[in-house]
Parts: C-alpha cells; structure tokens; sequence
C-alpha cells in the first residue's frame, strides 16, 4: 500500500458523499438494496470505534418523484421542492430503517448556505455535528431543498460535502459517483484510463471534464466532483473519487479510484464557506484606496473606501467587493443594509459617530468576515 493510501486508512472522521444516481432508479424512487449495500459498507468501516462517518446523501428529490407521480426531475422550483418534501422523509427513514440493522443511530441535518457562512450558524452546525459524533450518531446531511432558491443547483452535494468535511475538520472525503474515478478522455470510449493520482491542478489540466451526469436524477458531474475535490485538497483535506460499489475499496485504502492529494493547509475558519458556497446579494464598488487596504493589508472596509453600492441586501448577507475596474477582490458579510449606506460613503466613521449616534462607528465589512478571491 502506497504511504498516501495508508493515510486514507488512518483517517478518523470521514465525510462520504452519495449523489443520487447510486441510491434511486432513473424512473425516481429510492432503491432499497443499493442503499442498504451503502449502509453495509459504512457501518463496517465504523463498527470498530475507530472512525466517526459523516454521510452526505443526495437523494431527496428523485426519492420524491415516484410518489408525485413525476416521470423525471421537474425543472421548474416549486416541483423540485414539493418533490424534495416528499422525498427527504423517504430518504431519512430508509436510512434510519437500514443503520438500525447494525444498532446505528441516525442523525438528520439539513443545511443551507446562510447556515455556514454566516459565524454564530456556522459555529452552531459544527457544534451539532460535533456531538452527533460524539454520541455515536452518524449524521445524514442534505441540502435543506425545501426552502433553498439558487443554491438548489449546488453542483448536486458535491461543493456541499467540501465544505461540510472542512467544517468538521474531516481528515478525509470520499465522493461516490456512478463512475469508477476521473478519466483523461470519456470513460466510454476505449483507449481512456483512469487517473490514479492528482497532486494538484496541473495533473489535470490537460483532461477535458464532462458537466452532465448520465442517470438523469441527479444535477451533477464529473465537473461538480472535481471542483469539490479541489476545493477540500486546498483546504488540507485528501479525496477520494470512485464509484459507490467501490465503497469498501475505498476506506479500505486499496488503490482504486481517483485519489486528490491535499494541496493546501487545514483551516479552521468558515470563510471557505463565505467563498465557494455564498450568493453575493449585491456589490459594493471601492475606490483604488480601499482595494489596496483589503487585499494587501488586510483590513476591514470602511465607508470612506466606497464608491458605490449596487443590489437589495441587508445586514449579514454576503456582498462582492469590486475594484473601479469591476473587478472582484473580495467577499463579505456586511453590517449595513442596502439603503442605510449611501448616505455613509466616502465618509469616516469618527465623523458618522458624531452626526448619526455610536453604532455607525463600525467597520462596513470586518475583516473576519471577508475573503480575498483569486484573480
């Protein structure tokens, strides 16, 4: 066994991601013995106390759409939430029906974007992950589908089980698709093979990546899972790519799949969230003065640096920063609504104190809650 795949083997919490092709039927609804061939697998990698698991699950609306009588996933909103509804219920009860086989206990956890970038939510989702864990639960999380807009087409829980591992400092994640690994050409046609090992970005710059998944109920592909691999190798956390009936392989650490070395240094702040997985509400645009004091010196934004602001936001929600150029710099949650801060800019804050009161003497964006973004 090569030294990286022995680090597999070593890892203690895992974050394993399931998208809805190796759970359901194309025609929607769940398919009892795949999962319950899932549950097998995870509960064996689990049953010595060694290892605490983290499942991701998709699932929720091609559960649903069998018992709605939809033929295949709706594209419009309304029907894609009424079938999540449906079918998230289905999808936690087979699962608890199928753990409980072995005497695991079941834990839900629905999240949104809001729930993790902004900070008392984010610190409120690691600390029930955290003891599900702690009490030998195994947490199942979704995406909260019923009541998510934009962020429904979330690259199919692919991004959101990045980010969950880096939320609950995973030492790794392992993606379970329909297809054994990454490939340098269409796994389809002969003369393809499959990627053993990627060091980094420059391993695969050369591989053209399909975007479609092939079941038709799921909204993911191999794009999606690659870019949530990248994500969680730069943030110190090793993948593991392949498909679900080569579940056991894979934290077994026997070389199969794709395996993404980690790139990056383990963090553990939430502002991974703020960057990969918030829909800016607006923009603020700054004057040169202010782009330079974000990016090159860290600071906060103050109204004195602001030139316009564009957008229907209020206080927390995560804005773009923008130099004169248009360009973003930058990512925050802002402490201000969209309409209190036209009157404020250009101006300092000590002067603000003394016209408006003392609670306008504040930072429009603290710098703890702002991420650079790469040019």
């Amino acid at each position: 066994m090569s030294a990286a795949r022995q680090g597999v083997v070593d890892a203690r919490r895992i974050v394993v991601k399931v998208g809805s092709s190796s759970l359901t039927t194309a025609a929607g609804g769940l398919d009892a013995d795949r999962v319950d061939a899932l549950v097998d697998v995870l509960a064996k990698a689990r049953s010595g106390g060694e290892k605490e698991i983290v499942l991701v699950s998709s699932g929720a609306i091609a559960a649903g759409l069998a018992p709605l009588g939809l033929r295949r996933r709706p594209t419009d909103l309304a029907r894609q939430q009424a079938a999540a509804s449906v079918g998230q219920g289905l999808l936690v009860a087979r699962y608890t029906a199928s753990f409980a086989r072995y005497g695991v206990r079941v834990g839900q956890v629905l999240l949104t974007t809001d729930d993790t970038s902004r900070r008392a939510h984010y610190r409120n989702a690691y600390r029930t992950l955290d003891q599900l864990l702690a009490m030998g639960a195994l947490p199942v999380v979704n995406e909260n589908d019923t009541v998510a807009t934009d962020e429904i087409r979330f690259g199919d829980n692919d991004r959101l089980a990045a980010l969950v591992a880096h939320l609950v400092r995973a030492d790794l994640l392992v993606l379970l698709s329909d297809v054994d690994g990454l490939y340098d050409g269409d796994p389809s046609l002969p003369g393809t093979s499959r990627i053993d090992q990627v060091r980094g970005p420059q391993d695969i710059a050369h591989v053209s990546i399909g975007s479609a998944g092939k079941a038709g109920v799921g909204t993911g592909g191999m794009v999606t899972k690659v870019e949530a691999a990248r994500i969680a190798a730069a943030a110190g956390i090793p993948v593991v790519l392949t498909s679900a009936s080569h579940a056991a392989d894979a934290l077994a650490g026997r070389e199969t799949g794709t395996h993404f070395h980690a790139t990056g240094r383990r963090s553990a702040n939430r502002l991974l969230w703020l960057q990969h997985a918030s829909t800016p509400q607006g923009h603020l645009v700054l004057d040169e003065g202010a782009v330079r004091a974000v990016t090159e010196r860290g600071s906060s934004l103050l109204p004195a640096g602001i030139a316009a602001v564009e957008g229907d936001f209020t206080a927390g929600d995560p804005v773009e920063l923008r130099g004169p150029d248009g360009r973003a710099v930058a990512r925050g949650l802002v402490n201000f609504d969209a309409k209190e801060l036209p009157r404020l800019l250009g101006r300092s804050t000590r002067e603000l104190a003394r016209e408006l009161g003392p609670e306008y003497e504040r930072e429009v964006i603290h710098r703890d809650d702002l991420v650079l973004l790469q040019g």
